[in-house]
């Protein structure tokens, strides 16, 4: 496990240590990168010089990303508008139906709930075109509307949750029942406290698929000052390295921080929704 932590975590440590290099020592470092094909084996050494730790550590690159270069700070906050409301609202639209799904007994409900996750199987490339001309003949092209009701109305959520839900008894509902509680009580003090894990769980893995999110901005969000910073980070490359060393790191910062934050929710929460994989 350890050898296996070390090659998962080494792209990381490199790409954090190039960020901290100066722009010149990245030059050396990566200058063949472009010209790979113009230079002959016999004349020039034509790899890479793969460095792990840089020869003077150099916040320069953090500040063209952060100071000279608006359009990055531009593009975070659009991810983040993007992405909050999304998550906040699939997350109480899947509590909700995950509670009707699991325990409330309607006629037809095993199978409504079957044709509702057969939504989650269909690849995006399948549904691109009916939610293409649905956003088009509604007026949320190139708008914020046309990526986040989606979004909201995603069925994982329901999915997850509802496996979650299975766990608990319905002993606990027969109980607030004969005690005079309505639904909206039962489900607010007492599955709610119990699903928190869960809930915990749906929200690391919506943020980490969302945030990462590229063909719905590009395919939604004609404009470019609309779009979010994951569009940016797939062309940054054609830049400066060490920006896009840096803005990487940025980039990767908030999923770290919020996974080691919610960590032991977020194995909880997997743990006791049966999800595998």
């Amino acid at each position: 496990m350890t050898v296996i932590a070390v090659i998962l975590l080494f792209p990381i440590v490199i790409t954090f240590t190039n960020s901290i290099m100066t722009k010149l020592e990245i030059e050396i470092n990566y200058g063949l990168i472009g010209i790979m094909k113009e230079v002959r084996l016999g004349d020039e050494n034509p790899f890479v010089n793969l460095k792990l730790l840089p020869d003077k550590v150099s916040w320069e690159q953090y500040g063209k990303v952060l100071v000279d270069s608006p359009f990055f700070l531009k593009l975070f906050w659009n991810s983040v508008f993007l992405i909050v409301p999304i998550i906040v609202g699939q997350s109480i639209v899947a509590a909700l139906a995950a509670y009707a799904f699991s325990k409330l007994r309607f006629y037809g409900r095993e199978m409504l709930f079957i044709l509702y996750v057969l939504t989650m199987l269909m690849p995006f490339q399948v549904t691109l075109v009916p939610n293409y001309i649905m956003a088009d003949r509604l007026g949320m092209l190139n708008s914020s509307s046309a990526i986040i009701l989606p979004g909201i109305f995603a069925a994982f959520g329901v999915f997850m949750l509802r496996q979650f839900m299975q766990q608990i008894p319905y002993t606990y509902i027969e109980a607030a029942k004969m005690d005079g509680a309505g639904h909206v009580r039962i489900f607010w003090t007492i599955i709610f406290p119990m699903v928190k894990p869960g809930i915990a769980a749906l929200v690391v893995l919506l943020f980490v698929d969302y945030w990462n999110m590229v063909e719905q901005p590009l395919i939604f969000l004609e404009d470019p000052f609309e779009q979010p910073l994951s569009v940016y980070l797939s062309e940054i490359n054609s830049g400066e390295r060490g920006v896009a060393f840096a803005a990487s790191i940025l980039y990767m910062t908030p999923m770290v921080l919020l996974f080691l934050y919610a960590e032991s929710n977020f194995i909880e929460g997997i743990q006791l929704s049966g999800i595998k994989g």
